[in-house]
């Protein structure tokens, strides 16, 4: 996959977050803030609009990583920036990165905000869609990216899907306990539109 490719599924991934802003406000309007929605859009633009014309791979997740440490306010940044910087810590100086790189970019990401986060999958949190889809990642044993991008998706959509039968652990939601149950975590949909937006060529 050369760099343009991956621009392209970076960008349709930030266009299905914006497409989301509504549904992830409404969401978040229950136990949170309802200010996810807009969040993910100012990250989403951040991203989309940080994607330069050339250069390598590892410097335009390096710029998208920057723009979004330089927004203001949601608990959702600090979390992105991490993952993003994350990505670029192992990606290629040049223009073309194979499975094995995707591999290794996404491995890392997840270890940097495995360390900053402290969440696991059941606790209702953006972890309940980034941990399945970076180990389907990790387990696909292929060579086409688009398979590797599909499988992670649905891996990622899975995990949302299940945060619905969970307690919230951290974040506001938490005081509302058991109360949470029946509804998707905010975090953990947004991931998921990113996946579903990254599979689509």
């Amino acid at each position: 996959m050369n760099r343009d490719e991956l621009a392209a599924r970076l960008r349709g991934a930030c266009a299905a977050v914006t497409a989301a802003q509504d549904e992830l406000t409404e969401i978040d309007s229950h136990f949170g803030d309802a200010d996810h929605g807009v969040t993910m859009t100012k990250i989403a633009q951040a991203i989309a609009g940080s994607i330069p014309s050339a250069g390598g791979i590892k410097g335009m997740l390096e710029d998208a990583a920057m723009e979004v440490m330089m927004i203001n306010g949601g608990s959702a940044v600090p979390l992105w920036n991490t993952w993003l910087d994350g990505l670029q810590e192992e990606a290629p100086e040049g223009e073309e990165i194979d499975v094995a790189g995707l591999k290794a970019i996404f491995a890392k990401a997840l270890e940097e905000l495995e360390d900053m986060s402290g969440a696991k999958v059941g606790d209702k949190t953006m972890m309940d869609a980034l941990i399945p889809a970076s180990e389907a990642v990790a387990a696909y044993t292929g060579d086409s990216a688009d398979e590797l991008f599909d499988a992670a998706a649905q891996a990622a959509a899975q995990g949302a899907e299940a945060t619905k039968q969970y307690v919230s652990k951290f974040g506001r939601a938490k005081s509302y306990g058991t109360k949470t149950i029946g509804t998707p975590d905010a975090g953990a949909v947004s991931m998921s539109w990113f996946f579903q937006g990254l599979a689509r060529e």
